[in-house]
């Protein structure tokens, strides 16, 4: 079980958008950090999308739930909240 990890994520309005995005950065054509730098609605992206360290409690529940039960280095495949349709990578995971 983590108690801490980074995510970087990228923010797009559509989930048709997110898996498009998913199927680029499975099939190399973009990596994610660049993907979020051209794509992302979210101000991280100017960051590749790097959120930093965080732990349970403060981020919305879908996209915890999902950060939290990824291996270091997977995407995610898109994750709805109210904010719109998230990929999350799991960068680094700190263990309980």
């Amino acid at each position: 079980m983590y108690e801490s990890v980074r995510a970087s994520h990228i923010l797009v309005q559509t989930e048709d958008e997110a898996k498009q995005l998913l199927e680029e950065i499975k099939s190399g054509k973009v990596a994610f950090e660049d993907a979020a730098a051209m794509h992302s609605l979210c101000p991280s992206g100017a960051r590749g999308g790097d959120l930093g360290f965080f732990t349970k409690g403060q981020m919305v529940k879908p996209f915890e739930d999902a950060a939290f039960s990824m291996k270091k280095g997977e995407v995610s495949n898109p994750i709805q909240t109210q904010f719109g349709w998230h990929l999350i990578q799991l960068v680094d995971a700190k263990e309980a």
